[in-house]
C-alpha cells in the first residue's frame, strides 16, 4: 500500500518463493512509529540495493519539499504551469521551470511511489493502483513494466501502456511506483527436470490424436489422423485462435471501457 511518507532505508533485498520478482524489507526512519509501520515488504525494483532509500508521495507532495511549490490534486498535474496572467512575466515562468525540475529531481527515483498526475511523459513505471485508495495491482510480476503514454487535457485519466501492449487509462490520482520490476532474467530460468515442473503443478497432458474416440474429438481412426476437424479441446470447444471473451455490447457491461488500444494478436503480434 506504502501509505507511509518519509524517507525508508533499504535494509535488504529478500528472495520471496511466492512470486517471481524480488523483494526488498525497509525500514522507516521516524522513530515514533510503532513497530508495525517501521518494518515493511516493498516489491523490489530492478537496481534497488541495501542502503538505497525510498519514498511514498501517496498522499502528495509535502509542503515544503520544494520551495514555492503546493501540490493539490484539483489542478490534476497541472501544478507547475504558470497561470495566463502571468505568462507575461519571464521570471515567474523561469521559476515555475526550476520548481518542476527540483521536484522531479528530488521524486522520480526508482522505488519512490506517485501519483500518476506527478509522473512524467514517457516514465517507466510498475505496480500500478487502479483505485486511488486501494493497493497495486498491475505490473508485478519479474521483469514486467508499464510506461507513461499521455496526461489527457481533461486532467482526469492517464494514459499507460502495459506489458502486453494494452494502452488503458488509469485515474490519474492512482498510484504507481518508479522503475521496473527486479529479477528480469526470470524467464530465462530452466526447470532442470520434470519434477520440478510437477512442482509448480503443471500435470502432464496426452494429445487427443493419441486417445480413443469416446475420450476426445480428436480421437480414433486409422493412422494419425483427426478427420479434417477444427482444432478442439475435450470438451468441443473450438481452440487455437477462436476468441471467447466478448467484448462491447455482446460481452460483460463497461468491460473494455477504460481500453484504448487492446493487445497486439495474431500477424499483428508478430509483426512487432
Amino acid at each position: 500500500m506504502r501509505t507511509e511518507p518519509g524517507p525508508h532505508d533499504v535494509v535488504r533485498i529478500e528472495y520471496d518463493p511466492g512470486r517471481s520478482a524480488h523483494i526488498a524489507l525497509i525500514k522507516n526512519r521516524d522513530a515514533s512509529v510503532d513497530g508495525r509501520k517501521a518494518w515493511s515488504y516493498i516489491l523490489a525494483c530492478d537496481g534497488l540495493r541495501a542502503g538505497h532509500v525510498v519514498q511514498s508521495f501517496r498522499q502528495g507532495i509535502p509542503d515544503g519539499l520544494v520551495p514555492g511549490y503546493v501540490d493539490s490534486r484539483n489542478l490534476r498535474g497541472k501544478a507547475l504551469e504558470v497561470p495566463e496572467e502571468a505568462l507575461q512575466a519571464s521570471q515567474s515562468s523561469s521559476t515555475s521551470s526550476l520548481a518542476l525540475g527540483m521536484l522531479r529531481a528530488l521524486t522520480i527515483k526508482p522505488g519512490n511511489v506517485l501519483p500518476l498526475r506527478l509522473i512524467p511523459t514517457g516514465t517507466i513505471v510498475h505496480n500500478i493502483a487502479l483505485d486511488p485508495e486501494g493497493r497495486a495491482i498491475l505490473v508485478r510480476s519479474a521483469g514486467a513494466f508499464g510506461q507513461i503514454i499521455a496526461h489527457e487535457d481533461s486532467g482526469r485519466y492517464t494514459q499507460l501502456r502495459l506489458q502486453s501492449g494494452e494502452v488503458r487509462k488509469v485515474l490519474q490520482d492512482c498510484v504507481a511506483t518508479i522503475g521496473k520490476v527486479s529479477n528480469p532474467l526470470w524467464k530465462n530460468r530452466n526447470l532442470g527436470k520434470a519434477g520440478r515442473s510437477r512442482w509448480l503443478g503443471r500435470r502432464p497432458h496426452v494429445r487427443g490424436m493419441a486417445m480413443n474416440r469416446c475420450d476426445h474429438p480428436h480421437g480414433g481412426g486409422r493412422g494419425k489422423s483427426k478427420g479434417n476437424k477444427q482444432p478442439r479441446s475435450i470438451w468441443g470447444w473450438l481452440t487455437k485462435g477462436k476468441r471467447t471473451r466478448k467484448p462491447g455490447p455482446k460481452g460483460p457491461k463497461n468491460s473494455n471501457k477504460m481500453v484504448v488500444r487492446e493487445r497486439p494478436r495474431g500477424k499483428e503480434k508478430r509483426s512487432n
